[in-house]
């Protein structure tokens, strides 16, 4: 099994035992030992992944790295933090996604407005099984819970991923205090219903919400 941990806060190291994992193309900054690195098709989902991604336009370019030793991963310096599956699903923005278990399956999945919103596209990456992923974020992510109790509204630009039985609804905040100038700037949020977790970053992107 891939041993993943922390080398600061903004390099993963991956200890490997004739092990594998997936990471973003490029990612890799340093490795110890004997190691092989190979391009995968359709973000690690072969043909079929694909053509599904061309279709959606949600893009990963990821690689195949295998061997014995240690190999360190990082992306334009941003935080990398680690989320351990246990046989549930992780949403998380293909921007966002570093490496993964190679046991750890990914795909595509709808999200609707929200997606519009962020200037993506109306799908995202999942990932889903048992093992460890590692996900970079503009500034520490923060985690928040969801219950049925205490909903959860969340900036489109911030978000970078979620995991648990959580229902999105796409909300705007336009109004006639949009125009007359008293608004709070945030026009389009995303609510998350339900139970389950979201990581949400201290920054946000530009987003089409954003630049209303």
């Amino acid at each position: 099994m891939a041993l993943f941990r922390l080398q600061g806060s903004r390099v993963l190291a991956v200890d490997l035992t004739d092990d594998a994992v997936k990471a973003r193309n490029g990612s890799m900054v340093a490795y110890t030992g004997k190691m092989t690195f190979k391009r995968l098709t359709g973000g690690g989902e072969g043909l079929r992944g694909l053509v599904t991604r061309r279709v959606t336009g949600e893009s990963m370019t990821v690689m195949e790295v295998k061997g014995f030793g240690t190999c360190f991963f990082a992306e334009s310096a941003a935080e990398i933090n680690l989320v351990r599956l246990d046989g549930e699903k992780l949403y998380v923005e293909a921007s966002n996604l570093l490496c993964t278990e190679a046991t750890l399956r990914t795909g595509t999945s709808f999200t609707g407005l929200r997606g519009a919103s962020e200037g993506h596209g109306l799908f995202t990456t999942t990932v889903e099984g048992s093992g460890q992923a590692a996900l970079t974020s503009a500034g520490p992510a923060v985690v928040l819970r969801v219950t049925p109790q205490t909903p959860l509204s969340v900036d489109p630009g911030a978000y970078v991923a979620h995991t648990g039985n959580l229902r999105q609804h796409f909300q705007s905040g336009v109004n006639w205090r949009t125009f007359a100038g008293e608004a709070s700037g945030e026009a389009f949020q995303i609510r998350f219903e339900g139970d389950g977790l979201v990581y949400v970053q201290p920054s946000e992107r530009v987003t089409v919400g954003g630049q209303i």
